[in-house]
């Protein structure tokens, strides 16, 4: 940037996700949106008046898009498609925020990572998952020692996505979300045990279940999977990615076990907002009931702010109240975006690409850990260049536009999942795009 006083000029791409995005950009007092791409018209007519009122130059074009005079770059596209945008924009001299997840093989890891490193800009990754109330309070807790050396922790993130299936995929046969494996999407569930406790993943086994459900509304993988992996740290990790399980309401959910107590959000009503905590050599929530504070006269701080309660979010500003995208967490990684661009102190706070493929990877391994007979399989740290070269040309995975010699075959371990067209067909006639 020529100027460090001026507004950082943001590009979005894709205007669906995009949308959140958007909206913290026009808020924001050092940015300013100045251009949208996405290539549904449907999604840029819905744009249209946003875009008239800001002077925001609007594409269907995405080449068009990158010639635009800007200085950064929202990747809000499909999940299956963020590395090779991401590495485009790069190269054209851009810093990149990429929403979750990084890439959909090992070659795109390698070639995203030597993409930043060999432009120089910033890359962050939009886990806003990290950004919750609770999964902050719980980073903090962690390293005061509170909860002792990290042990063992689980995450889980259950969907069930069939009542709004037609809205998200618009019954697009091959949509990513019809035909990635149900280990794909799983930063959700693991991003914030990482961010936690400062570990990552070096080995990763997986299991999934049957495909009974998501059969019925097109989609062609388990209706859910279970992730295993052994922690840096040689703690141990057990994760549900998105799983279209039978719930209601959906289930947020991270616990944290350490050699002096634990954590966990709330599994209920308040979900990702409150935080129970339990130490060793304190008493327990269940000794402080109300008849016992009665008789001894006092309130006990212990039992009621260190057990259980709803931290308050560690930055909180005008604008990150006014933003409310999923529990208040979007605006932080657009937030810390800007500061990582700027090169203040609190850009630290944003995730860079070697901490999100740490997150995207065992979803991407877990797969091919189930279709080898649920074996263990390490996880490469691309942070080390020498391990680079053995995955430079590693392109497995589930995407018909990549599949190729050795590539599943299905998206399912248990093998073709025959979905008829009229399923799609349907969908189609629900949410024309």
């Amino acid at each position: 940037m020529k100027s460090r006083h001026r507004k950082i000029r943001v590009g979005v791409f894709g205007a669906r996700r995009g949308a959140t995005m958007m909206s913290v950009m026009l808020q924001h007092p050092e940015a300013e949106l100045v251009a949208i791409c996405d290539y549904s018209e449907t999604m840029l007519k819905n744009c249209a008046e946003l875009a008239k009122k800001n002077n925001v130059t609007c594409y269907r074009d995405f080449d068009k898009f990158l010639n635009h005079d800007m200085d950064a770059v929202i990747l809000a596209n499909y999940a299956t498609e963020h590395a090779p945008y991401a590495v485009r924009v790069l190269n054209s001299g851009r810093h990149v925020c990429s929403e979750v997840v990084a890439c959909q093989n090992m070659a795109e890891a390698v070639a995203l990572v030597e993409a930043v490193e060999n432009s120089r800009k910033v890359y962050t990754f939009a886990e806003n998952y990290c950004y919750f109330r609770g999964t902050l309070e719980m980073q903090r807790l962690y390293r005061a020692g509170e909860v002792g050396e990290f042990l063992h922790a689980e995450g889980e993130y259950v969907h069930d996505c069939e009542s709004i299936w037609p809205n998200i995929t618009g019954g697009q046969r091959n949509h990513w979300r019809n035909f990635c494996p149900a280990t794909f999407y799983c930063t959700h569930s693991i991003g914030p045990i990482l961010t936690i406790t400062g570990t990552r993943p070096t080995r990763v086994t997986a299991y999934e279940t049957p495909n009974i459900n998501k059969r019925r509304f097109g989609s062609r993988s388990a209706d859910g999977a279970v992730i295993l992996c052994q922690m840096s740290n040689g703690g141990t990790m057990k994760v549900l990615p998105w799983c279209n399980f039978k719930r209601n309401p959906e289930s947020v959910w991270y616990a944290v076990y350490g050699t002096k107590g634990m954590m966990e959000t709330d599994r209920w009503e308040s979900t990702f907002n409150r935080v129970h905590l339990y130490r060793e050599g304190f008493a327990e929530p269940s000794v402080a009931t109300s008849e016992t504070r009665a008789k001894e006269g006092e309130k006990h701080p212990a039992y009621e702010q260190d057990f259980s309660y709803k931290p308050a979010f560690p930055l909180s500003t005008d604008l990150s109240r006014r933003i409310g995208g999923h529990g208040g967490s979007d605006f932080y990684t657009m937030h810390y975006f800007l500061q990582k661009i700027r090169g203040r102190p609190e850009g630290k706070h944003a995730i860079d690409v070697y901490q999100g493929l740490d997150m995207t990877l065992p979803g991407l391994l877990g797969f091919r850990s189930i279709v080898n007979g649920n074996i263990p399989i390490d996880i490469p740290d691309f942070r080390n260049k020498q391990i680079r070269k053995k995955y430079r040309n590693d392109r497995w995975c589930c995407d018909p536009k990549l599949a190729g010699k050795g590539h599943p075959k299905f998206n399912w371990s248990g093998g073709a999942v025959k979905v008829p067209d009229s399923v799609y067909r349907k969908q189609q006639k629900q949410c024309p795009r």
